[in-house]
Formats: C-alpha cells, structure tokens, sequence
C-alpha cells in the first residue's frame, strides 16, 4: 500500500480553507448586521418612566356638577296699584339694609288721604273727651239728685259712643297710614339686589315684582343626583369647588333631599357656601360648576394621574411587558387625589408608562429609565443608515 504524497495534497487544503474562510465571511457580516440594528432600535426606542399599579387609601367622592343659587331670593314689590315711581335708590348689585328704603311711589294722593284721616281721628277725640267730661258732671249731679237717672243714662250712652267713634277714627287712620307707607318699597331683610324690574316713571299694579333681593347674600350649590349616589351623602360632608376665577371654594351638605322624584328619579342635594362670595366676586348667582362631595376613606386600585392619556376619547393607559413592549389598554377612571386616580381593569404591581405615555402607540418598544431621564425617541438619520454593497456610508 503506497503513501499518499503530502507534497501533492497541499493545493487542496489550501483550496479547502479558501473555501472555508470564504463562506464564514458572510455569516459574520450577517451577524455583525443583526447587532448593529439591535442597537440601532435599542437606541431609537422612546425613553419612558414607569410605575407600579398600587393599592392605597383614597378619600372616597363623588363629582357632579349643578348651579350655583341663592339660598333665598325674595321678590319685592309694592301693595298699591296705578301709582307713578317718583324714585328709584337702588341698582342691581348694590348691597342694602333691612328697613332701607329702595323706591318711592308718588304719594300725595295718600297724603291727603293721611291728613283727612288724622283731622277725623282728633274731632273723635274731642268728642269722646266730652262725653266723658259730661258723663263726670252728670254723676255728680245725680248724686243730689239734680238729675234723673234717665238723663244719667243719656250721659253714660253718649260716652260709649263718643269712644266708639273715637276707635272707628283711630282704625281709620291707621289704615291710611298703613296704606301711605306702602308708598315706600323697603328692603325686608340685608342682602343684595340681584335684579331691578323696573325704571322711574313706571306706573306700578300691586303684586308685580319689581326688585329681587338675595337674602343676606347667601349662596349655595345644588346637584341633581340618582338614587344609588344620593344614599351616600349625608349632611355634613365637605363639597370642593373650582369657581370660573381658578379659587377653590368649600362647602358643606345642608341638607338631602328625602325622596327622588318620580320622573327624573333623581333627588337634590343643598350645600351652603362661604359668605362674601358674591361681594368679592368669587361666585355669581346662576354659574354652573362641577363639585367633589367627599363621603369617606377607602382603598382603591390607583396609579399616578400623568399615565392616563386620552385615545379615541376613552382613558387609556400604557403597560410594559418583560421585552420593553408598550401595549395600550383602556381603563375606567374614579376619584383623584395627590396626584393618583383611582383606575378598574389594572392588576396590583403592573408597570405603567408614566413619562412619554402621551408620544406612544401599541406595540412600540420603550426604554425604562428613571423618571428625570425620560425623553422624545431619537431621530434616525436616513444619511447614517444608508448602506453601500455592505459597507456603512458616511454623511
């Protein structure tokens, strides 16, 4: 058996690692490929913060809107009809005074009614005072029997019916005097003019209103709420506000309606609010403003509020999945307080995006970092990632 010659093997192992090195050549580009594009999404992916789905204690609320009112307006107006406005001393807005007078009617008619009134009531007077006078004289008499006990009688009726008509004048007259102050419209009570129906000149009718008046200025709010929603409130509990100038207003439940009605199968809640509301210009009358009703303490599924974001109209949130995936889930949204909402559909210890969850779609792929570090994804360059037969380009 003869001895392969090693002289005449050479060419071919040397053809065989030609061969070898020129197909592993390839395989690492791929490689090297692969690993540049992994840290080229890695690098491109959006940095984000995240935070866990926690349970804590949250005050329980509920947030419905209603108007604001006066806790009581009165309608102000005259009792006397067809009688000219002579003065008016008040506007709307301007604060006034129990016993103020607000407009005077054109009384000289009542006047002169006044005056006939007094002059009847004084001749009454006098009449009765004689009687009397001649009553005293006649007992006198009688008792010396210079006058009959018939004449004493006269005596006795004529005084009775001289104090008779003396009390028909007296009533007289003070139903005209009665009748002559309601020439003059006086505040009924302290408070505010919230409208003026009527202007100088006018001719009045009894009955009519012709001024409101905020009673002692006070406010409340009022809200409409079911019937599952009005069980929980009670008076007492603490009502928070935003009014229309960013002030934050509290009040406190007055009172709860007993029943729901019928139709609406609502029933309403009374709050009073701070006084001085109106006269700093915090709240007007008729402004329509969402409340928080606070009822209590209790635990809740809550995250921080910045990783609700709007998608479609509905609250939506951003998980993160062990591969940095972010996948958006839509959540139902309760009470916030310190920066936390209140949030159903999450599991205990679930991450949320918290920074950047507004810049996110489904699916795109994130990068965790601390909370201050989380930033837009970072343009790619087109220029950068051009290729030229397997070779990068240089800009």
């Amino acid at each position: 058996m003869s001895v392969p010659n090693i002289a005449r093997l050479r060419p071919y192992r040397a053809a065989l690692l030609a061969l070898a090195i020129a197909t592993a050549l390839p395989a690492c580009k791929k490689d090297e490929s692969e690993a540049d594009a992994a840290k080229q999404a890695a690098a491109s992916a959006m940095a984000v913060s995240t935070a866990p789905v926690v349970t804590r204690e949250m005050p329980r609320a509920l947030t419905v809107s209603g108007p604001v009112s006066p806790v009581e307006e009165m309608q102000l107006g005259v009792e006397v009809t067809g009688l000219r406005v002579t003065a008016l001393n008040v506007d709307v807005g301007q604060s006034v005074r129990r016993g103020q007078v607000l407009l005077t009617l054109d009384h000289r008619t009542l006047d002169s009614d006044l005056a006939q009134a007094n002059a009847a009531l004084r001749e009454a007077e006098a009449g009765a005072a004689l009687a009397r006078s001649n009553l005293a004289r006649g007992q006198q008499l009688a008792s010396g029997k210079y006058i009959s006990a018939m004449a004493l009688d006269e005596l006795r009726a004529n005084r009775t019916a001289s104090e008779a008509r003396l009390g028909t004048a007296r009533a007289a007259r003070d139903a005209v005097a009665l009748r002559r102050s309601f020439a003059d419209l006086r505040a009924p009570a302290n408070g505010l003019i919230s409208k003026r129906l009527v202007q100088p000149g006018q001719v009045v009718a009894a009955g009519t209103p012709l001024m409101h008046l905020i009673k002692d200025s006070r406010l409340e709010w009022r809200a409409e709420l079911p019937a599952s929603q009005l069980a929980l409130v009670k008076p007492g509990d603490i009502i928070r506000l935003t009014s229309p100038t960013g002030d934050a207003v509290e009040g406190r439940v007055r009172a709860v309606s007993p029943g729901v009605d019928a139709t609406t199968r609502t029933g309403t809640l009374y709050a009073d609010l701070p006084a001085g509301l109106i006269q700093a210009g915090t709240l007007q009358p008729g402004t329509y403003l969402e409340g928080r009703i606070e009822t209590g303490i209790g635990q809740a599924t809550v995250i921080p509020q910045a990783a609700v974001v709007l998608r479609d109209g509905f609250p939506t949130v951003f998980t993160v999945d062990a591969e940095s995936i972010a996948h958006q889930q839509q959540v139902k949204t309760a009470g916030k307080d310190a920066g936390f909402v209140e949030v159903s559909g999450l599991k205990d210890g679930t991450q949320v995006v918290v920074e950047g969850a507004g810049f996110l779609a489904d699916g795109d792929r994130v990068r965790v970092v601390p909370s201050s570090k989380a930033t837009a994804p970072a343009p790619t360059s087109t220029a950068a990632t051009s290729t030229n037969n397997g070779k990068s380009a240089q800009p």
